[in-house]
């Protein structure tokens, strides 16, 4: 499925093709909550990182986020990638060069009519802000952390891969 996507000022915009246009997974991590998450959470899809066009590209700049490490004071910088637009603020997409042919696009960032899924995995909920209530529904999964079930998992899964 090919998706289209841009910032809200519209100086970028970008087109990817996704096998897993699903926009299941609701992160309640405190980096995807406080770098674009307004309900409190970020949806991630996945995308061929070989089929990105970009229009734009001189106003994205990129996030590392640092990463709270056990027993230590000091956070380790993240080798992720999270593409905003410079301009807006808009969040974009991630990338992530431990997988390289994959790029993760934010769900609020994509103009095409996403597919409703048929549940949702809520996870991280441990880094949940105090705030947010969790819209779960029956068939949903929570996880108090990252789950095992990757993207291209859950899609297979759920027989919804399409291509």
């Amino acid at each position: 499925m090919q998706l289209e996507g841009s910032c809200h000022c519209a100086a970028v915009q970008f087109a990817v093709q996704s096998i897993n246009p699903y926009p299941y997974q609701r992160c309640y991590c405190s980096i995807c909550r406080k770098t674009q998450g307004g309900g409190g959470f970020s949806i991630n899809l996945s995308a061929d990182a070989r089929s990105m066009k970009l229009t734009g590209g001189e106003h994205i700049s990129i996030y590392h986020a640092l990463i709270a490490q056990p027993d230590h004071e000091e956070r380790r910088k993240s080798t992720a990638e999270r593409h905003f637009c410079n301009r807006c603020g808009s969040a974009l997409w991630l990338f992530s060069p431990e997988w390289p042919d994959l790029i993760h696009p934010f769900a609020s960032a994509i103009d095409t009519n996403l597919p409703v899924p048929p549940e949702h995995t809520h996870l991280f909920l441990d880094d949940k802000a105090s705030w947010v209530e969790v819209a779960a529904r029956p068939a949903d999964k929570m996880f108090r952390g990252y789950p095992e079930e990757s993207i291209a998992d859950w899609h297979e899964r759920l027989g919804l891969d399409t291509q």
